[in-house]
């Protein structure tokens, strides 16, 4: 369950701008999809449409996985991997994993990492999951080339060992995995890379890894049907966003105070930076982890421009607690917290800070969700999915496409010398030498 508290933000709202009847005329678009970009809609009923064949698939899997490898590399960017990743982080101990390990690639062009995980990979057992719905993408591309190549020097069963996430029917990948016989699962073609985690996209590295994927998806259909409603706290929290961004407050900064949740919010920032930032609009978002960036960026959040404000996801209670020992000599001066756990200072750090910042200008949206577990990662991933729906739409932007990232792409292109881009090529450099 996530509740979204808003008591540390209506003194900052003037007057609001966004009627009930807007949001209820958005909600039965994206219930219905039939907005802007609707054929990218599929998440929508996602949760209660899981296809239940492919999931056993999944299952059996990972058991192939767990039994031949002891590292499993996924090769994706973007959605791709973050919302996988965001999952791992949130819900493995940090310190004493068991099981296949999951190292990515493909999400970034560094030789001096890609160089590093081959040679990591020298001695190791493992196998590759793939996944792009075309199979032509530069960054995940090169990685599934090399790493192939190390794959099949190594192993003489390579082709067992390759599990490709692609289109259903169409695309480079989708045509190479039906040449080779490679194990092969579906990226929904009416459901874009970052709304794609409740996928196999996601739901076959957690599984491999570990995870219980079932525990995630029960979640999911609890938020479905939780925010089926137009009354619900996506909705509030969309809302609260918008009216804040209409206020003045151009940049939004997700905050948490688990480090478990420093992944969730890079998943988010693509979520809702690549939904909305059109039309030379949107919140520019942005992350921070708290205590630890109190001690960084405090200063600028507390005194520098009123420009910002935050979005704290609030555990009410982890797990694991710590209890603060007493010292003899006390020469930290700390034995004050002498018995107080450590969940309890954190919880009073929260505290501290919301009304240090809410006192020096900055809004807080509270995001409350009970613990850190599975199910928690089910729900606020919808949770967020359906937000990003109405925040974008309230913009008047569409929310499933990214046509601004294919700028960088046609221009790398070029200056890489691909077919068909001479003319391109020459324009760039001469911008290039000129300083654009």
């Amino acid at each position: 369950m996530v509740k979204v508290i808003d008591k540390y933000v209506k003194g900052f709202i003037d007057n609001k701008t966004i009627t009930r009847n807007q949001v209820k005329k958005i909600h039965k678009m994206i219930e219905e999809q039939t907005g802007l970009g609707s054929e990218y809609t599929g998440w929508v009923h996602q949760p209660i449409g899981i296809d239940q064949i492919e999931y056993e698939r999944i299952y059996q899997a990972a058991d192939k996985i767990q039994a031949q490898s002891e590292v499993l590399v996924v090769i994706g960017i973007g959605g791709s991997y973050l919302g996988t990743k965001a999952a791992l982080e949130m819900l493995r101990d940090p310190f004493n994993n068991t099981g296949v390990e999951v190292i990515f690639a493909g999400h970034q062009i560094s030789a001096a990492y890609t160089n590093s995980l081959l040679k990591y990979l020298e001695d190791k057992r493992f196998s590759i999951n793939v996944i792009s719905k075309s199979g032509t993408t530069t960054e995940p591309a090169i990685a599934f080339r090399i790493f192939k190549d190390l794959l099949y020097k190594k192993f003489e069963d390579a082709d067992q060992r390759i599990y490709v996430t692609t289109d259903k029917e169409h695309g480079a990948l989708k045509t190479l995995a039906d040449e080779m016989g490679y194990d092969t699962y579906v990226v929904p073609g009416d459901i874009g890379g970052r709304f794609s985690v409740l996928s196999a996209v996601g739901l076959l590295p957690l599984k491999a890894a570990g995870i219980d994927t079932d525990f995630i998806l029960e979640g999911a259909v609890d938020a479905y049907y939780d925010l089926q409603n137009v009354n619900n706290e996506a909705y509030k929290y969309a809302t609260l966003r918008s009216e804040l961004y209409r206020q003045g407050k151009s940049i939004e900064m997700l905050v948490n105070y688990e480090p478990q949740l420093i992944y969730l919010s890079e998943w988010w920032k693509q979520l809702f930076g690549e939904s909305e930032g059109k039309d030379h609009k949107s919140l520019f978002v942005s992350s921070a982890s708290f205590s630890t960036d109190l001690h960084s960026l405090g200063q600028m959040i507390q005194e520098g421009t009123r420009n910002l404000f935050e979005t704290v996801i609030k555990v009410k209670q982890t797990k694991l607690d710590q209890t603060i020992p007493y010292d003899q000599k006390n020469l930290d001066g700390l034995n004050y917290l002498a018995g107080k756990s450590m969940q309890e200072v954190n919880e009073k750090a929260f505290l501290g800070t919301l009304v240090a910042h809410t006192d020096g200008g900055v809004p807080n949206i509270v995001i409350e969700i009970d613990t850190i577990d599975g199910y928690h990662f089910g729900y606020l991933v919808y949770f967020f999915f359906k937000a990003c729906a109405m925040s974008a739409y309230l913009l008047e932007v569409n929310p499933f496409n990214q046509p601004g990232v294919e700028s960088y792409k046609k221009n790398m292109f070029a200056l890489l010398g691909k077919d068909g881009y001479q003319d391109l090529k020459e324009e760039i450099e001469a911008k290039l030498k000129k300083g654009v």
